[in-house]
C-alpha cells in the first residue's frame, strides 16, 4: 500500500487551467440521478443524501475484505487534450484516477478523512483516445468513503456534461434577526449555485452552513458585532457581503425551562428493564423535579428520534396511561423530558440537515407525548455547531419553556473547548441545567489542576467548578451520581457524600481537602441515574438527597 501511495503523490499539482469553452465531461457527476452512468464493483456503491458536499447526494461506497469498491464511468474525451480531474471525498482512505488515456494513467489518494477533502490531477489524451475511464475506490477492509462532485474538466468529448462549476455571486440582503444575551440571528438571499455559505464575525470566519441562515452564538452580553456571509462551491467563495451589525441584549443569567424549581432533582426513568425495578412515570418520588425519560431512538432519517414506550418490558404500560401520568407529573409542577442517547444513542447531528430533522422529531415527541423538552446524552460526542442550531431551532418551536438538560461525561467537561462545553456556552440563554456524570470515569483534574479520584467529595466539587469559573451560571449546574452501587461500573458516591459537596459548594461547608474560592448558593442541585435503581433500594437517594437539594439557599 505504502508503494501505491507513493506513486499516486507524484502527480499532485499537475492539474491544468480550464479554458473558456471547457466542460465538466462527467455525466451524474453529483450523484443527483443515483447510480446512473456509474458502476461499483460487487454492489459497493450507493447514494446517501447525507453528509454531501454539493446538492441533495452523494456516493458511499463500502470496500470488503477483498473489494476495494470501486466505482467507475467511462468518460468522453477529445485525442490529444488536457482534462482536469477532481472530486470531493471524505471517510476511509479514497482514491481517484483515470485509466485508458493513451498517454500516462494518473490516480491520487487521501487517507482517512473526517471532512470534505479535494482530491485533483490531470491527464493528457493520446492521438487516437475518445474515452478513458474515471475511477474511485476506497482500500480492502478500511472503512467507506464518500464521494462528490466529481470533475473531468476539458474540451467537451461529445454532448458535453455537467456543466463546471463558476465561484457564485456574493449574498445579498444579510439581515440580522433576533437576538439574546450571547446569540444573534442572521439571514440572507440564497444565492445560485452556491453548495454553501461562510459567516464572518468581526472579519473572521466563524462557520459554515448549507442554508441561508445562521445563529451567532457564544457572544458578550450588551455588545456589538460587525458580521458578513460569503457563498461557496466547488469552483471556489463569492466576495463578502456588506457588514451588518447586531447586538446583544443585557444578561439575565442565562437558563431556560421557566417551570423548574430553583434548586431541582433530575432522575432518568427507564423505558426499558435491565433487573432494576420497573416503573410507571406515576411511581417516581415527589422528590424528582425533572424525569428524563430514557430513551429516545434513532430514526432512518439522519438526525431524527422517535420514542417507542417499551409496554411489554414494563408490564403491559400503554402509551395512553404514559401520556396520562406525564401530564400528571406536569400539574404537580414536575417536568417531564426525553432523553437523547445513552451508553448505546447512536444519533449523529453533523450537518445542518440533520440539525433540522432533529428539532423537528424532538418537536413532533413533544407534541405527541407531553414532553416539556430534551436531555442530550450523547456519549459518542457531538457537534457544536449543529447541535447549537438544533437546540435553537427547538427552542424557537417551544418556547421559552422549554427544558434543555445535558448529562455529559466527565472528560466532555474538562475544557471549555469541548465540544459539549461549547454547546452548552452557546445556549447558556435557553439551557436548563448541566448534569455531568461523575461516574464511570476514573480519575480527572479538577479546576485547581489536581487529579481527584471518582467516589470523593473533592472529586464532585473540583470538577464541579470547572463549569462554574467556565462560564455556566451556577443554576445551569448539577451534580450526576448513581442511585445505588448498580447503577454504574464505577464512581457510586453515599447521598451523605453528594449532600456534602452540595454544602460545599452552596455553602462553604462540609468541604474535603478542595475548598472553592467562593460560593454558588444559586447551584442548581443534583441527578441520579435512575429512578428506577432508587426504587430498587427504596429510595434511600431520593429521600436524602431530594430534600438536601431543596433546602440549599
Amino acid at each position: 500500500m505504502a508503494v501505491v501511495a507513493a506513486a499516486a503523490l507524484t502527480f499532485i499539482g499537475l492539474v491544468g487551467t480550464a479554458q473558456a469553452a471547457d466542460v465538466n465531461n462527467a455525466k451524474n457527476a453529483g450523484f443527483e440521478s443515483g447510480l446512473a452512468n456509474w458502476t461499483c464493483s460487487n454492489g459497493s456503491g450507493t447514494t446517501v443524501s447525507s453528509p454531501v458536499h454539493g446538492g441533495a447526494a452523494a456516493l458511499k461506497a463500502t470496500p470488503a475484505g477483498q473489494d476495494n469498491a470501486q466505482c467507475t464511468q467511462a468518460v468522453a474525451v477529445k485525442p490529444n487534450s488536457t482534462y482536469a480531474l477532481s472530486g470531493w471525498v471524505q471517510g476511509g482512505y479514497t482514491y481517484i484516477g483515470a485509466t485508458g488515456t493513451g498517454t500516462t494513467d494518473v490516480s491520487t489518494w487521501t487517507p482517512d478523512s473526517s471532512g470534505w477533502t479535494k482530491l485533483s490531477t490531470s491527464f493528457t489524451t493520446g492521438p487516437s483516445t475518445t474515452s478513458v475511464t474515471v475511477y474511485l475506490h476506497g482500500w480492502y477492509g478500511q472503512a467507506p468513503y464518500l464521494a462528490d462532485d466529481i470533475s473531468v474538466t476539458g474540451p467537451d468529448g461529445g454532448g458535453g456534461g455537467d456543466p463546471a462549476p463558476t465561484v457564485p455571486a456574493t449574498p445579498a440582503g444579510l439581515a440580522v434577526g433576533s437576538v439574546t444575551s450571547s446569540s444573534v440571528a442572521l439571514s440572507w438571499n440564497a444565492v445560485s449555485g452556491a453548495t454553501g455559505y461562510n459567516v464572518y464575525q468581526n472579519g473572521t470566519k466563524v462557520q459554515s452552513v448549507s442554508g441561508a441562515s445562521a445563529t451567532a452564538t457564544g457572544l458578550t452580553a450588551s455588545t456589538s458585532y460587525s458580521f458578513q456571509v460569503s457563498a461557496t462551491n466547488a469552483a471556489g467563495e463569492s466576495a463578502k457581503s456588506t457588514a451588518v451589525t447586531g447586538t446583544t441584549s443585557a444578561t439575565g443569567g442565562g437558563g431556560g425551562g421557566g417551570t423548574v424549581p430553583k434548586h431541582a432533582v433530575t432522575g432518568y426513568w427507564q423505558n426499558f428493564n435491565n433487573g432494576a425495578t420497573v416503573q410507571k412515570i406515576s411511581d417516581v418520588p415527589a422528590n424528582y423535579d425533572i424525569i428524563a425519560v430514557s430513551f429516545a431512538d434513532a430514526t432512518g432519517t439522519p438526525g431524527g428520534v422517535t420514542f417507542n414506550l417499551d409496554s411489554a418490558g414494563l408490564g403491559g404500560y400503554t402509551v395512553d396511561q404514559f401520556k396520562a401520568d406525564i401530564k400528571a407529573k406536569q400539574a404537580a409542577g414536575k417536568s417531564v423530558i426525553i432523553s437523547i442517547g445513552g451508553q448505546n444513542g447512536t444519533v449523529s447531528i453533523n450537518d445542518s440537515t440533520s440539525a433540522t430533522n432533529f428539532a423537528n422529531s424532538v418537536y413532533s415527541m413533544m407534541q405527541t407525548y407531553g414532553f416539556d423538552g430534551v436531555d442530550i446524552d450523547l456519549e459518542n460526542g457531538l457537534n457544536s455547531t449543529y447541535m447549537t442550531q438544533a437546540l435553537r431551532s427547538l427552542s424557537s418551536k417551544a418556547g421559552s419553556k422549554l427544558v434543555i438538560t445535558m448529562a455529559p461525561q466527565t472528560i466532555d467537561m474538562q475544557s471549555t473547548s469541548n465540544e459539549y462545553f461549547k454547546t452548552a456556552l452557546n445556549i447558556k440563554d435557553i439551557l436548563t441545567v448541566v448534569n455531568m456524570q461523575y461516574y464511570n470515569s476514573g480519575s480527572m483534574l479538577g479546576c485547581d489542576g489536581k487529579v481527584y479520584s471518582q467516589g470523593s467529595v473533592d472529586f464532585l466539587t473540583a470538577l464541579a467548578c470547572i463549569q462554574l469559573e467556565g462560564g455556566l451560571s451556577p443554576a445551569q449546574v448539577g451534580l450526576g451520581v448513581p442511585a445505588s452501587t448498580s447503577g454504574a461500573g464505577s464512581g457510586y458516591v453515599s447521598p451523605t457524600i453528594v449532600n456534602n459537596a452540595l454544602d460545599c459548594l452552596a455553602r462553604g461547608t462540609n468541604c474535603g481537602s478542595f475548598k472553592p474560592s467562593r460560593t454558588y448558593p444559586s447551584l442548581r442541585g443534583a441527578m441520579t441515574w435512575s429512578t428506577n435503581w432508587d426504587a430498587k433500594s427504596g429510595n434511600a437517594w431520593s429521600n436524602a438527597v431530594g430534600p438536601h437539594v431543596h433546602g440549599l439557599p
